[in-house]
């Protein structure tokens, strides 16, 4: 059962197969969805999502606890593990299902998201400006159970080891006080 204090966070930083394995390994996390929001249809498939035009984005579903975590510190780790200055493009997935978005549940969402926004541009943390849009969370359709926890059932496949691999490293790096001692 979910603590009844859990909060939810919706972010698309590229494929959910990544974000998903990030995410997951975040002790106060309890739950990471893959899925798809911010489109114009009702009960997209992933055929109809990788097309482009439906206008969703690939994007996972945070179950946290802010108890444990915060929005703002899964905000850094957000920022942190994708390109957050490439329009619609992570890597080799191009299209607008993989453009960087912050989908918020609240008004204090929406201003922590522009806070950080602020802060990583007045830091010039990147070279680039920030491209990520920041949008009232819609419908959230969750993605087919072959989508599901794909980088712990396909660690071997290529795209895993190019794409994924180094995400996770950067995120322990990076983030190793934040982790679940059993997903390390």
């Amino acid at each position: 059962m979910e603590n009844i204090e859990s909060k939810i966070a919706t972010l698309a930083g590229g494929c959910f197969w990544c974000t998903e394995a990030v995410f997951e390994r975040i002790e106060g996390v309890s739950t990471v969805i893959p899925g798809f929001t911010g489109g114009q249809i009702k009960n997209p498939a992933y055929r109809e999502i990788i097309s482009g035009r439906t206008g969703h984005a690939e994007a996972i579903e945070v179950h946290f606890d802010p108890a444990v975590i915060s929005f703002k510190e899964l905000l850094l780790i957000f920022f942190s593990t994708h390109d957050p200055t490439t329009l619609n493009r992570q890597q080799y997935d191009k299209g607008t299902q993989y453009r960087s978005a912050i989908f918020y549940h609240s008004e204090d969402q929406k201003q922590e998201a522009e806070a950080i926004v602020k802060t990583l541009e007045d830091q010039e943390v990147f070279k680039d400006p920030i491209v990520t849009e920041i949008t009232q969370a819609s419908p959230f359709y969750e993605a087919e159970a072959e989508h599901k926890e794909y980088y712990s059932k396909h660690r071997q496949q290529q795209y895993c080891q190019v794409i994924i691999d180094p995400k996770i490293k950067k995120l322990r790096q990076l983030f190793s006080d934040k982790l679940k001692k059993a997903k390390i």
